[in-house]
């Protein structure tokens, strides 16, 4: 699966699709090229839930001029926010803001994107979820909806110990 380019999602389910033409309309992803932006989360693994937001992840090298950007391309849409601070001992901006569909979260820190937490999580879930089959998939969502965040979710299904978030970013595929 290529996840640094939406078009699989066109081919997804309803929420994917959806996805896609908000993305595409929009035109988020295009406008955020120059911080190599990636769709990451619950959506493109195909385990969300009714309030699942579009989570993009991005790598700026200078954090006011990401927050400049940020504020001038989205500050006119509804419920607008940016907030800076500290994630993991990284700098770190997240923007969020809703369209028509969808809750929007852009989260930038100067790290390249396929090397922040939320791609390496997505991307080992989306392993998991191909080995283990559509039940433990269910079993996730199932999670998720009773207030499971996702990595603490996929951490007691797996029966991994200590910090979730950590121990995922561990966990090897047999």
């Amino acid at each position: 699966m290529d996840f640094l380019n939406i078009a699989y999602l066109k081919d997804g389910n309803e929420r994917q699709k959806l996805a896609f033409q908000t993305l595409t309309t929009s035109k988020i992803i295009e406008k955020l090229a120059v911080y190599h932006p990636i769709l990451t989360g619950t959506i493109p693994i195909n385990i969300d839930i009714e309030n699942s937001d579009l989570d993009i992840i991005c790598c700026w090298t200078d954090k006011h001029e990401f927050v400049d950007t940020l504020t001038r391309l989205f500050k006119s849409e509804k419920e607008f926010q940016i907030h800076e601070g500290n994630i993991a001992g990284k700098e770190t901006v997240v923007c969020n803001f809703k369209t028509n569909d969808f809750e929007i979260e852009i989260f930038g820190q100067n790290i390249p994107s396929k090397q922040q937490h939320a791609y390496r999580h997505m991307f080992i879930e989306h392993q998991v979820l191909q080995q283990m089959g559509d039940d433990f998939r269910l079993k996730i969502i199932e999670l998720k909806r009773n207030g499971y965040k996702t990595e603490p979710a996929f951490a007691k299904l797996l029966d991994l110990q200590g910090d979730p978030y950590l121990a995922l970013l561990d966990y090897r595929i047999s």
